[in-house]
């Protein structure tokens, strides 16, 4: 179902390939946007110059930051808008009552040449009301790329901000690894979720599709299906092992293993800890270090883990050594993970101090088992010793907050400012083409964004600015930038001359996303309380606002 479309469109001098899945094409959208857009054409008004804004109007997940994604998917969508004659045949077929065949040659003959796009760069931390796209255009094909851009973003922008927020619950220490492609919604969900989870923070995926895709690092081991399926080590016909360095060859690895788990059985220091091991797992575990002797990693709780999967895998992992091959570790997907993985490294430890094997005490333990932001934060407070978590449901289907909630909004049509008014405040739009600044303080975070017209002075640095609340005319303060970022730049070209945006590697984006996460005040980023961050408008922009909201707004007539 998924697969790379090359389409032969220029952009920055390169070719820009389609979207990542096929099923994202001009007919990705709502009939309202084509009934729309035939009104429009039959009006005449179709080639209008329109912008629109898209932006969400909440932080998810009860925080008070978002990580901006998408942007890739959608400029591949642009790049290649084009209706097939099968889609317009489709779109007359759909349409209500009888459109005039007018209507069908403009379909065929539209794209988007005509239209500019300005963003936000993929990876950035942003926040409500601050376009994180603005579209110009003739109006009509700016209506139709509504619904599948809002679609772009809305996922990938909810599920990158779930990855940054279980990275920070973790640490920058601990390996995050992706685990969700079986509970994911479809297999784009899948495959959205593993590429949005990688620019979001995580290491690597267990999804081998999004790893082709997208060269995300592939990690994974075995099932407890393969643990179960062995009866017995005399299951294992090919008992023969090569040394890491080629020089030998144990011809008996099954002996090898039985000797050490023997060993590890009649230590002294470690007799009493358990008794008779589960040999059909000492086999499946055999089995599968034979296969990969080089990347052993074993699920231990098939059984028991420190009755039986713990000194299993020691035995197996000593027999490696002997051939100089080094273990990675283990996989706990049940149980008490914090207590389990801190008796594991009191075993490893012992292990290291009984039989001399240098780094033993450090094996690598992976904890699984539908983990979350708040079983993580559950773990830091009980103490452990997991190196790995493996996440999935929770993460892949962002079960906290089913949707961001972008949307995409008419600013200016013809020059002139358009306004969306409603009784929720939140809901009232910020007219006009706008330009967006971030401004940092003294201590290099920043400290808050602002917008203001499009013709208005940038802020300069060492210069006081007013900082004024949208609609909240109590809330202003002044700030002095010691440095000044503007936040949209133009990434898809129309007839513009103005300075192009490439679209950077997938790990150059992730990089660029904790290097601005790490670069944010704590208390913006905290799980409980995080303090909002300050979303502004100049002093100029705010007087407009409310002149275009008093003109546009009916006056009430009391009788």
């Amino acid at each position: 179902m998924v697969e790379k479309v090359r389409a032969n469109c220029n952009y920055s001098g390169r070719v820009v390939e389609g979207p990542t899945n096929p099923i994202v094409t001009p007919l990705l959208t709502d009939l309202y946007q084509f009934t729309m857009a035939y009104a429009y054409w039959k009006a005449n008004k179709h080639q209008e110059r329109a912008v629109f804004d898209l932006y969400f109007r909440k932080n998810p997940f009860g925080g008070e930051y978002t990580v901006f994604a998408g942007l890739e998917e959608c400029i591949r969508l642009i790049a290649n808008f084009k209706f097939t004659e099968d889609d317009i045949s489709f779109i007359r077929e759909s349409l209500p009552g009888s459109c005039e065949d007018g209507f069908f040659d403009y379909l065929r003959g539209l794209d988007c040449s005509e239209v500019e796009v300005y963003a936000i760069a993929e990876g950035s931390v942003v926040f409500p009301k601050v376009p994180l796209l603005r579209i110009e255009g003739p109006i009509a094909v700016a209506q139709l790329l509504e619904t599948p851009l809002v679609n772009l973003i809305n996922f990938a922008s909810l599920v990158a901000t779930n990855a940054a927020r279980h990275r920070f619950v973790a640490g920058k220490s601990k390996i995050l690894l992706e685990f969700g492609l079986r509970r994911a919604q479809g297999p784009d969900g899948g495959i959205s979720a593993s590429k949005y989870c990688y620019l979001g923070g995580f290491d690597a995926t267990s999804n081998v599709a999004a790893g082709r895709l997208f060269g995300i690092p592939l990690r994974g081991t075995h099932s407890h299906a393969f643990v179960s399926s062995y009866m017995s080590p005399d299951e294992i016909i090919d008992k023969s092992l090569q040394s890491a360095d080629g020089s030998s060859s144990c011809k008996d690895f099954v002996s090898l293993v039985q000797t050490w788990i023997n060993k590890i059985q009649w230590s002294n220091s470690l007799r009493g800890i358990f008794g008779e091991t589960n040999q059909s797992e000492l086999a499946a575990f055999t089995s599968y270090a034979l296969a990969f002797p080089r990347s052993f990693l074993a699920l231990v709780d098939t059984y028991d883990v420190m009755r039986s999967g713990i000194p299993n895998f020691c035995a197996v992992a000593l027999a490696l050594n002997d051939l100089g091959y080094k273990a990675v570790g283990i996989r706990l997907d049940s149980g008490d993970l914090a207590y389990l993985s801190c008796e594991a490294r009191k075993f490893f430890s012992a292990i290291e101090k009984e039989f001399g094997v240098p780094g033993f005490g450090k094996m690598g333990i992976t904890a699984s088992n539908d983990l979350n932001e708040e079983t993580l934060d559950a773990l830091n407070k009980q103490g452990h010793e997991v190196d790995s978590y493996g996440i999935g449901t929770y993460l892949v289907t962002c079960y906290a907050q089913a949707a961001l909630g972008c949307v995409f909004k008419l600013v200016e049509i013809n020059n002139q400012p358009r306004i969306k008014l409603s009784e929720d405040v939140s809901k009232v739009s910020i007219p006009c083409k706008k330009r967006s600044y971030r401004l940092y303080g003294r201590e290099g975070y920043p400290l808050v964004d602002i917008m203001t017209g499009e013709n208005e002075p940038s802020p300069k640095v060492g210069e006081r600015i007013l900082c004024r609340h949208p609609f909240n005319e109590s809330k202003r303060a002044y700030v002095v930038p010691q440095q000044v970022e503007e936040l949209l730049k133009c990434y898809w070209p129309g007839s513009s001359d103005k300075p192009r945006e490439d679209l950077p590697p997938l790990k150059d984006i992730r990089d660029s996303c904790i290097k601005q996460l790490e670069r944010m005040r704590p208390d913006h980023m905290r799980r409980l309380n995080p303090t909002p961050y300050k979303v502004s408008v100049s002093a100029k922009l705010y007087d407009f606002i409310h002149f275009l909201w008093l003109n546009e707004a009916p006056v009430g007539e009391l009788q």
